[in-house]
């Protein structure tokens, strides 16, 4: 135990300080304390000694240099039971101080509100990340608090050790502390990269916050949780039993298919993490009617992604079937009504026009892959037509609905649609030639389009003719790929040979 006779406090954040105060009081807990605390402090009534009076040294630099003075950090930093360190600050006339409360400028609330560069430095804080980690590292004789939400936890522990701390509580304020402080310096650091447009620099600092503890990983033997930049996410649960790990990775899944499409508009549903169907009609009915029909069985115990709201005539056709999350713009309250007489389905609201990101990262073996995602809008200047047909523009836009689609589709991809609905999916398989066949069994099954036009869109480009081929054989009528093989000459000669429609991206789609 370690009895707390001095402490010292600067904080950003006063809120909830009289509490402390008056458990100091209690424990006639002597209180340092400098600028806009220490006038709080005295408001409030009660006693408590300046930093300038303490240290001997008015603060100078329009406050920028308070408390970064040898009595502070001796008195902080000694060890207690150290014979040398106790001459020293008695030489010096220095004062042990055995706790510090400290929260920082608040850089990362300025860095959402303004652009203004000199607000944003102004906001760094120097003084009390420089406290805390000196407080931290000297563990086992001062306590050190970073946060008003654990000011509860240090009075019951004043309460329980009678004026004192535990080892053990200190140890773990320290631990939090420390995370504070990187937490802090990754902030500006990032501030800094982005500035400077240095994506990757020789250092990653990657900053987050825990949002929730998952049941488990993808499998019950697997621990897992997910953190959030901004300590919250782009969706809002409002409804249903606890997400899993599986379950928010197909929600990112199907917000990023449904974001992508044209606002208002469009059904998604996703199983697995890849996409099962996927349908941009304006009549919201039709478009889950024909999402669901591209492939009914896979989508059995899917997620739902509707980029529009959800009114009660969709909710009763949803509630009809089994499905683990239905994501909405938003929801009627009618139809939420209906949707929440099944107690475990997930509910959730997705307002945000677009998944704005700048960083796909993928973890494996203690090294970490960092891209930037793949989310381009396209445009007509994306593609060229190479084949002597041209498309129509509504045929156009078909074929790019069908790439816009084939690159949210685990690798090898195909996708084939109708009428701005797909109609076959061929996903993650080593051969190209196989998802080719997978996404023609599926329009096969449950699909009935004799004589009518079907488009094809590839993830990468075909290295041999026999892929368009396989497709134009099932009836496809329309193929739009990337370009880049050494045979896209002979892919062109035999769309031309067939009568086949054939555009090119410019750009390659792979998704691993």
């Amino acid at each position: 135990m370690k009895k707390i006779r001095r402490a010292l406090i600067s904080v950003s954040d006063k809120k909830n300080l009289k509490t402390l105060l008056n458990i100091f009081t209690k424990y006639k807990i002597k209180i340092i304390s400098s600028g806009g605390t220490y006038k709080e402090i005295k408001k409030l009534k009660f006693k408590c000694t300046e930093v300038s009076d303490h240290t001997g040294f008015k603060e100078i630099l329009d406050g920028r240099v308070k408390t970064l003075h040898p009595s502070i950090y001796a008195g902080i930093l000694s060890k207690r039971k150290n014979k040398n360190h106790k001459k020293q600050l008695k030489k010096n006339n220095f004062e042990e101080i055995d706790l510090v409360i400290v929260n920082f400028y608040p850089f990362e609330e300025v860095l959402s509100a303004t652009n203004n560069e000199n607000k944003i430095i102004e906001n760094i804080d120097i003084g009390g990340p420089t406290m805390v980690r000196a407080a931290a590292k000297n563990f086992n004789d001062v306590t050190v608090i970073t946060s008003q939400n654990q000011y509860e936890e240090l009075i019951n522990n004043l309460k329980s050790n009678n004026g004192s701390t535990s080892l053990s509580f200190r140890r773990k304020m320290s631990e939090e502390a420390f995370a504070e402080t990187a937490y802090y310096d990754s902030l500006i650091t990032n501030y800094f990269n982005i500035r400077s447009k240095n994506l990757f620099p020789k250092k990653k600092i990657i900053h987050s916050k825990l949002f929730e503890k998952l049941r488990y990983g993808e499998n019950p033997h697997q621990q897992a949780a997910i953190y959030s930049k901004d300590k919250k996410l782009d969706v809002e649960q409002i409804h249903g039993k606890k997400l899993s790990y599986n379950n928010y990775n197909d929600i990112f899944a199907a917000l990023n298919v449904s974001k992508s499409l044209p606002k208002n508009t469009g059904t998604v549903i996703i199983k697995h993490a890849n996409p099962c169907g996927v349908s941009i009609h304006k009549n919201h009915i039709q478009s889950f009617n024909f999402a669901l029909a591209s492939d009914p069985i896979s989508a059995f115990g899917g997620i739902v992604s509707c980029n529009f709201k959800i009114n009660k005539n969709l909710a009763l056709k949803m509630n009809s079937l089994f499905f683990e999350v239905i994501i909405g713009i938003d929801f009627d309250k009618d139809a939420i009504k209906i949707l929440k007489r099944k107690k475990n389905l997930r509910i959730i609201r997705s307002n945000k026009s677009y998944m704005s990101y700048n960083e796909n990262f993928t973890s494996k073996f203690d090294s970490i892959l960092i891209q930037s995602p793949d989310i381009k809008i396209f445009k007509k200047n994306d593609f060229k037509i190479v084949s002597k047909i041209k498309p129509t523009r509504e045929q156009l836009k078909n074929l790019i609905f069908s790439f816009n689609v084939c690159r949210f589709v685990q690798s090898n991809a195909i996708v084939l649609t109708h009428n701005k609905t797909t109609i076959g999916i061929g996903s993650g398989q080593p051969s190209r030639l196989d998802s080719c066949q997978i996404a023609i069994d599926k329009m096969r099954k449950f699909q009935n389009l004799e004589n009518k036009e079907i488009f094809a869109a590839s993830d990468a480009f075909f290295p041999f003719v026999d892929g368009i081929e396989k497709l134009i054989q099932a009836g496809v009528t329309g193929v739009i790929q990337p370009s880049g093989s050494i045979r896209d000459k002979e892919i062109i000669k035999f769309a031309n040979q067939t009568k086949t429609i054939l555009v090119f991206s410019k750009s390659r789609h792979f998704k691993h």
